[in-house]
């Protein structure tokens, strides 16, 4: 049998539940881990060690009697620092919020808490979730190569996922956050549909525009771990009061009869060509999986990622209107100058980003009349190094960043980021299917297939060892 710490969720959690693990064996060796590699890798920003030493207690209790509460029962978890935990602070990346505790649990949380997940710590964010960490804090590592950019917000959820430091993670997405640490990580990343899982008590970097979701090693692990957290919350007004279907159940039934678009020139023009190539592939391992692959056009989105920031950025605003500008000299230049822009932003600026949503969203639907899902790039090289990330967001391209994102955080569109190959590198990268509204299971579907033809979610990086 693999170490623990390789083992995916859903095979620990099948291992766990059958009572052929230990939970408490587990969370040890994991805490463990942690402790060897973290000082390296910079994923944590707290350990809630005695916390996971006492759920994993409770769980092995439990399991030997046989109540198995969800699929994540006894599974080592970590948390993106700006969901709020009863028993550890929550921070947001931020030096505002150090003595910040709410006091209770994000619903997220509550339900994982409730699933039986054991939680391992609280994982490093960008701050506020934005594009940049705070100066006073230690940046996650990329565990393929220290060089190399782990794509934000959601760093050291992604870093602790490809490192396996836990078995599931839980990020969010605003522009890319739940996407670019995926990719960049070589793991597996699920923005859900806007309203499929609640927001209440997560801290928000711009509420219309944030979805939270799992970065974990496997569209399995996905669909597990979305099971737990998806559902409609009375104390979330946004959150969608619709049934919630067995998602790993569902992933039996292959892509067979899926009808995945591609739209040859975005998957293709101006892309670096290993991008192109996995992108070709993936078409080619669906078709051959029993998907009717039909041609479509995208939407054009440039003049939504031009806006985008403007829309974020407002409500960035109105999210730190206790502290900003009140503490302005706390914040980092980053999130610093995104909540300028929401203060020097009118009302025509906002209202032409939102008539910008509107008209793209409303194409966007019209796409999904001919399919269920469709393949699309999550940027267009393979990766970046820290240096050239920090060169682009200098230059202000953020908008070129964001390109093949943002705009499905504006139309609230499920994705299921994918590993796809690794380049000249080493490092990993990958691509997106995009669905339409509450189209989890057939993105499922599909990103299963393909994980049943590739390995590439399987590789595990050196720096990790």
């Amino acid at each position: 049998m693999a170490e623990y710490h390789e083992l995916s969720l859903s095979e620990l959690s099948a291992r766990l539940h059958a009572q052929k693990e230990s939970p408490v064996a587990v969370t040890q060796a994991m805490l463990k881990r942690i402790e060897a590699l973290d000082g390296r890798l910079h994923a944590f920003v707290h350990v809630m060690h005695d916390v996971a030493l006492a759920q994993a207690r409770e769980a092995e209790a439990e399991l030997a009697r046989g109540n198995v509460r969800s699929r994540v029962h006894g599974v080592p978890l970590g948390l993106k620092d700006l969901i709020a935990t009863c028993d550890a602070p929550t921070r947001a990346g931020t030096t505002v919020l150090e003595a910040w505790n709410p006091g209770r649990d994000a619903e997220v949380t509550a339900r994982l808490r409730a699933g039986g997940g054991v939680f391992l710590g609280k994982l490093k964010t960008t701050e506020g979730a934005y594009a940049t960490h705070h100066p006073r804090v230690v940046p996650p590592r990329n565990p393929w190569n220290a060089e190399l950019w782990t794509g934000v917000s959601s760093s050291g959820s992604g870093v602790a996922t490809a490192a396996r430091l836990c078995m599931g993670t839980l990020g969010s997405d605003t522009g890319g956050s739940i996407r670019f640490p995926s990719t960049a990580c070589g793991v597996t990343g699920l923005k859900p549909t806007w309203g499929r899982v609640s927001r209440r008590g997560v801290f928000p970097l711009a509420g219309s525009l944030d979805h939270i979701g799992p970065i974990v090693r496997s569209v399995e692990d996905a669909a597990a771990m979305l099971g737990v957290i998806a559902g409609y919350d009375p104390g979330d007004p946004t959150s969608l009061s619709v049934p919630v279907p067995d998602y790993v159940g569902e992933l039996v039934r292959g892509a067979r009869g899926l009808r995945v678009g591609f739209d040859e020139a975005y998957c293709t023009e101006g892309l670096a060509a290993p991008v192109a190539r996995a992108l070709a592939q993936a078409r080619e391992i669906l078709r051959e999986a029993g998907a009717e692959i039909r041609p479509i056009r995208v939407p054009p989105r440039a003049e939504l990622s031009a806006r985008w920031a403007v829309l974020c950025a407002a409500e960035t605003a109105l999210a730190h209107a206790a502290t900003y500008p009140s503490r302005k000299s706390e914040y980092g230049p980053g999130l610093a100058s995104l909540l300028e822009i929401g203060h020097q932003a009118s009302a025509r600026d906002y209202a032409r980003g939102h008539l910008a949503r509107l008209e793209f969203s409303g194409e966007l639907a019209r796409v999904f009349d001919e399919v269920d899902v469709f393949l699309s790039p999550t940027w267009k090289w393979t990766s970046r190094t820290l240096t050239e990330i920090d060169q682009a967001l200098g230059s202000g391209e953020v908008a070129d960043l964001i390109a093949f994102t943002a705009v499905y955080d504006a139309s609230g569109s499920p994705t299921l980021s994918l590993p796809g190959g690794f380049d000249e590198r080493g490092a990993p990268f990958g691509f997106q299917l995009v669905g339409r509204h509450l189209a989890e299971p057939e993105l499922l579907r599909a990103g299963h297939a393909y994980q049943q033809h590739t390995d590439w979610h399987r590789r595990s990086p050196g720096g990790a060892r």
